[in-house]
């Protein structure tokens, strides 16, 4: 990194973040709140505007008090990453039309089960995405059924949207489109048959810009340690904490461990029509990279909502709490010490999410069921990773990254199933990775 100092943020499915950074790469301040979702019945679950408002001036006020303990230095740079398919409506006034649902949330399912067969048939193929409840155009086809006329109005990704809370103009990144299911990947523009369908116009998506894309400044309600600072969208969170120490080498998965598990590889060009639709057969995405011009494949598990519901089942909602289950389930042998088929577990799917526990035996507590979470999600990645052999060459290493990548029995369940497992050392990963995209906006330094 060049130039003062850069800020990342990531907006997390559990936690929003705020990372600062020097020019050196140390950092220096971070500020975490968790994601103020509103839920409701059934697993629904959005973000307000006025909620992510609220959360960013806190998020930058925080991390600004933290900064002024060890630097009188100002913020000259800050991108934005987070989630993909969480976004908002925007009408022609700029003002948000509906909540962000959250990717997870099922809303949705109806409509996309009602879509014309042409449109069912052709999605993974044109979109590189499983037709799902998770993808964006699932939650506007319940929008567009709920009454809400589409034509007119503007989409933002989440990410997007609050680079413009922020002060920046409104911007497309590629990584991020292509999570919506409105993007056909082999033309790079919007698929006309889902906008008809939607009954949507063509200023739904604005042009895409690539990640890093100078969109303005900070505004003065912000402090002003980082008012006037230059904004960024840095791209979808996974990929941008897998380009976080520079472009991911060849042959190299990316396990990024959140809220949602991503095993990811960068690929030089898209694979192709057919090759789409195979792979999102087994729920695999082929899409664009935050890389200018590359792809990616993309595959997920929902590991860490199930870790997570798990410990909160068992009342552990703190660091502490984590720290002593994970000594517990290292005190296990890897497959537990109960009898077979004594305790099963289900629901890490990247369509499902709903933890299911079935107890056929005494003796399962916190730390057998954790375990047992834990082998139910390698058996689903042995299966993503036999898909993507099938379509590339089989990848020869790789390194866990994430919120969960701190665990060591998290770290041993992973060693099973991926070649040559290295463990990131860096907490952030994601904001990291941002931090480098908001550094790119800064004049070289002199020489």
């Amino acid at each position: 990194m060049s130039g003062g100092l850069v800020a990342g943020i990531d907006l997390g499915s559990t936690t929003v973040k705020m990372l600062v950074v020097d020019e050196d790469g140390t950092e220096l301040a971070l500020e975490q709140i968790p994601t103020p979702w509103r839920h409701g019945p059934d697993g629904t679950t959005d973000l307000p505007a006025d909620r992510l408002h609220a959360v960013l001036h806190r998020l930058l006020g925080g991390a600004i008090e933290r900064l002024a303990a060890v630097t009188d230095k100002r913020i000259d740079a800050v991108a934005v990453s987070g989630m993909g398919e969480s976004g908002v409506l925007l009408d022609r006034a700029g003002c948000v039309v509906a909540p962000a649902f959250a990717w997870f949330d099922p809303r949705g399912g109806e409509q996309i089960a009602a879509f014309p067969a042409e449109i069912r048939t052709e999605f993974a193929g044109r979109t590189g995405l499983p037709l799902g409840a998770q993808t964006s155009v699932a939650k506007l086809a319940y929008l567009r059924d709920g009454g809400l006329r589409l034509a007119g109005l503007r989409w933002l990704n989440l990410p997007e949207f609050a680079a413009t809370v922020l002060g920046g103009r409104p911007s497309l990144e590629a990584s991020l489109a292509s999570r919506t299911g409105l993007l056909d990947q082999d033309t790079g523009e919007p698929w006309p048959a889902m906008l008809a369908e939607l009954g949507a116009d063509d200023g739904l998506l604005a042009p895409i810009e690539p990640a890093g894309t100078d969109l303005g400044a900070v505004s003065g309600e912000f402090p002003a340690a980082v008012a006037g600072a230059r904004i960024a969208v840095a791209g979808h969170d996974h990929l941008v904490a897998a380009e976080a120490d520079g472009p991911i080498r060849p042959g190299r998965y990316h396990v990024s461990m959140g809220t949602a598990e991503v095993l990811l590889r960068v690929i030089d060009e898209p694979l192709g029509y057919a090759a789409r639709a195979r792979l999102a057969g087994r729920l695999i995405n082929e899409v664009r990279h935050v890389a200018d011009g590359k792809h990616v494949l993309v595959a997920g598990v929902k590991t860490g909502l199930l870790l997570r519901r798990a410990m909160q089942t068992f009342g552990i909602t703190d660091r502490a709490g984590r720290d002593r289950l994970d000594e517990a389930v290292m005190a296990l042998p890897y497959e537990g010490e109960l009898p077979a088929g004594g305790l099963e577990v289900s629901g890490a799917r990247n369509d499902d999410g709903d933890l299911a526990v079935t107890v056929r035996t005494d003796g399962a507590g916190p730390a057998e069921v954790f375990g047992a979470v834990l082998r139910h999600s390698n058996d689903e990645i042995r299966t993503l990773v036999a898909a993507l052999d099938r379509e590339v060459p089989p990848a020869t290493s790789a390194t866990l990254t994430g919120g969960w990548a701190g665990m060591r029995s998290v770290q041993r369940a992973r060693a099973e199933v991926l070649p040559q497992l290295a463990v990131s050392g860096r907490a952030q990963e994601t904001a990291f990775g941002a931090a480098r995209v908001a550094a790119g906006l800064l004049p070289a330094p002199a020489h």
